[in-house]
């Protein structure tokens, strides 16, 4: 066929495809119906990698959560039919935004993402020009206020942008700190019993001021509130993770505030290109992962989920504690990462082990586990990684491990 005449061909194939199409995908109608299913790939055991039971938590070097079946399914569902990123992009935030009391929404590559883009949607607003331009601050404001206990790593997110950080401890040094190049303000959230300006203080001095408050929440998605309590608080912009506490993809995060803001933050991401977060895409399939994990974490009944966290913690709690020597405490952290916590110390008289050597022991056992170490020896272990039954299975290696290692 010649190519005018496959484009003229075109112009019938929706409407003699739709039928077939919303049946089958492609696939689906290209394989043979007497093919036999091919066996699944264990890609882990394939390639040699160690899988492991997580009772530390859902940190991003331990590939953060397990994604719920119904996220996988719409990851899976939607893989098989093209869609213009934009659009999923748009009909997404508005249902996040919903969800989460805020004006508007978009789906990040993470949290850090989420900081880079909202950073930049500030400075730039709708100025194509000056999106082009980041991190060259020329012509823009170029500095972000931010208290000195929270001025940890994670601000070289919003460093990547070319922004100054300047560092303030009381409202009285804010007063002093702000001026024509201020562009923004930045909190911490697990960073916040360190400093001396509250959350709620804080968005009241932004909004003294005009200027625009962003607050990182990223592992803060418990207790459920959170997701709305910061856009009822006044926060412009906030970020969180998506692959964390509220199991959608790891590699996806959410960015949600003023809906001038997150216009201009999209302005500077994918699809588009020629701006500071081009290389920061998110598929369709995650877009849509992370609006039904979200919708689904925001729908579970959270008093049964917490009697579940807390009774897998009496579990391991009592097999170690069944130790001589060996004491054990259950904490709630006060900001981040809220749920039951198992603290496990020993006294290296009655239990001669190294923290360190302990998680190895636990590390290169069958089943594999992974704890974290705290300070001297002492390990924690969170609860709301594990699968059930698992539970069972960390108690009983505790109480080996702690045994064996005992005078």
């Amino acid at each position: 066929m010649k190519r005018r005449d496959v484009i003229k061909s075109l112009t019938v194939l929706p409407v003699a495809g739709a039928a077939i199409g919303s049946v089958l995908p492609m696939e689906s109608m290209l394989a043979s119906p007497a093919s036999p299913s091919a066996a699944k790939r264990n890609l882990f055991r394939e390639l040699g990698i160690r899988t492991f039971i997580n009772a530390a938590g859902t940190y991003t070097f331990m590939s953060g959560c397990l994604m719920h079946d119904e996220v996988l399914d719409a990851i899976r569902s939607t893989a098989h039919e093209f869609a213009l990123i934009d659009e999923v992009q748009d009909k997404v935030g508005e249902k996040i935004a919903a969800l989460c009391h805020a004006e508007s929404a978009t789906v990040t590559a993470g949290c850090w993402s989420a900081l880079v883009l909202g950073t930049a949607g500030v400075l730039t607003g709708t100025d194509m020009k000056k999106v082009a331009q980041l991190p060259d601050l020329r012509g823009m404001k170029s500095e972000v206020i931010v208290q000195k206990a929270h001025n940890e790593g994670y601000v070289h997110a919003l460093t990547n942008t070319g922004v100054r950080i300047v560092e303030i401890e009381t409202a009285e040094e804010y007063e002093k700190a702000v001026n024509e190049k201020t562009a923004m303000m930045w909190f911490l959230n697990y960073a916040s019993p360190n400093g001396r300006i509250a959350d709620k203080e804080w968005v009241a001095l932004g909004k003294k001021k005009g200027i625009p408050t962003m607050i990182d929440m990223a592992a803060d998605a418990t207790p459920v509130e959170n997701m709305w309590k910061f856009n009822d608080m006044g926060f412009d912009l906030v970020c969180v993770s998506g692959g964390k506490g509220i199991r959608g993809p790891q590699s996806a995060g959410i960015l949600m505030g003023k809906k001038d803001l997150i216009a201009a933050a999209r302005l500077n991401a994918p699809p588009r290109g020629g701006n500071i977060g081009r290389g920061m895409k998110v598929n369709k399939e995650e877009i849509l992962g992370m609006y039904v994990a979200l919708e689904k974490f925001i729908n579970l009944d959270h008093a049964r989920q917490w009697k579940i966290w807390e009774d897998r913690i009496a579990i391991m709690e009592s097999a170690a504690k069944k130790v001589s020597g060996v004491t054990t405490s259950v904490i709630v952290p006060p900001v981040a990462n809220r749920t039951p916590t198992l603290i496990l110390s020993w006294d290296l008289k009655k239990v001669k082990v190294s923290r360190d050597e302990f998680q190895e022991r636990l590390r290169k056992g069958s089943p594999s586990i992974e704890v974290m170490g705290g300070k001297d020896e002492t390990i924690v272990i969170t609860s709301w990684n594990l699968q059930p039954g698992e539970e069972k299975l960390v108690a009983k290696r505790l109480r080996e491990e702690f045994t064996l290692a005992s005078v």
